[in-house]
């Protein structure tokens, strides 16, 4: 945090201008609110808490450690990272963001991650999950679902590149990966003592994962809310329309509004993209950023995450701009062929 005191007043005078807003505007801010929690609730929640449960007990239990020595052969080399950050990398291309920062936060609580190796963890384990790409963006949006697989080759294939570009992130000595000849017997044994090494029952465990699970969707939810509050203030004020005239001298002005946002969240960035009278070219190109940059409300909700730790915020922005530019790039080869 800054220290600045111009700073300290700009935040105030910023805090204070927004106050004001949604004094002003009082219908739009609850419309927005209701927006952001119909999101919360009908997708985020159902779709994150059993996997945020089961994430925390497979800690507890020992899987992940389980995983980690099986993994390690493969990890290690590419990516710079235990074998651990497999799991990880499934986890969040199944459950979608922030489930990734969740668990390198807790991998890094367990003394399982350098802070080095989770910087460069987070970078490539945030990713939107394949329903919302197939299910929402390309059958919801886009009404094709063909374009699911586009989107989706274009996400994900930039996302591993990301994690093999940060492999140079740190300086830091890395261990090599072992080659044990009983790999199976010997990731087992790991297993059984993480388990043996952690004294709570069975209760105790399954308690804390539902408690650290529900507390971290509320946090996500009042982002969420918060930002889609935000993104229609802005609005109101005239600072997005100054912002998209400005953005229109430079990029088609069909894609002003949607890309900013999806600046802001990625979701309505989606939809207004899906709805632009513009090329589907062009639309392609502008959804790669969108779920790449992944939005502000989920940059917020992976440095909220991460702030419990010594987990730095700022490699995890370079790694969602490579993203954004790599996502672009590619999804521009695909449609060429």
């Amino acid at each position: 945090m800054k220290k600045s005191p111009l700073f300290s007043i700009f935040i105030a005078g910023l805090l204070f201008t927004i106050a004001i807003s949604m004094v002003a505007y009082p219908n739009e801010v609850l419309s927005a609110s209701l927006r952001g929690l119909n999101i919360w609730w009908g997708v985020v929640f159902p779709s994150l808490l059993p996997f945020l449960i089961l994430s925390e007990l497979l800690i507890g239990f020992g899987v992940v450690a389980l995983i980690g020595v099986l993994f390690e052969p493969i990890m290690r080399p590419l990516f710079r990272v235990p074998g651990v950050g497999g799991f990880v990398l499934a986890l969040s291309m199944i459950s979608g963001f922030p489930s990734g920062a969740r668990m390198t936060a807790s991998l890094r609580k367990s003394g399982q991650l350098t802070r080095a190796e989770a910087e460069r963890l987070v970078t490539f384990t945030n990713v939107a999950n394949p329903l919302f790409i197939f299910g929402a963006v390309a059958v919801g949006f886009f009404h094709n679902p063909k374009l699911g697989l586009i989107i989706a080759v274009a996400h994900y294939g930039s996302n591993l590149l990301v994690g093999l570009l940060m492999r140079f992130y740190g300086n830091e000595r890395t261990a090599v990966a072992s080659k044990q000849r009983w790999l199976l017997k010997s990731a087992l044994r790991t297993m059984h003592q993480t388990r043996v090494s952690n004294n709570k029952p069975f209760g105790k465990i399954l308690g804390d994962a539902v408690a650290t699970a529900v507390q971290t969707l509320l946090m996500i939810g009042g982002f969420i809310m918060a930002f889609s509050v935000l993104n229609r203030i802005l609005f109101h004020l005239g600072v997005i329309p100054l912002i998209a005239d400005a953005l229109g001298k430079i990029i088609l002005p069909a894609l002003t509004n949607p890309l900013l946002a999806g600046t802001f969240e990625i979701t309505l960035g989606a939809q207004l993209t899906s709805a632009a009278q513009t090329p589907l070219f062009f639309m392609l190109i502008a959804i790669a950023w969108i779920l790449a940059f992944s939005g502000f409300s989920i940059h917020a909700q992976v440095a909220s995450i991460l702030a419990e730790t010594d987990i730095r915020y700022r490699p995890f922005l370079i790694g969602k701009l490579l993203h954004g530019a790599l996502a672009m790039i590619i999804t521009f080869l695909l449609i060429q062929k």
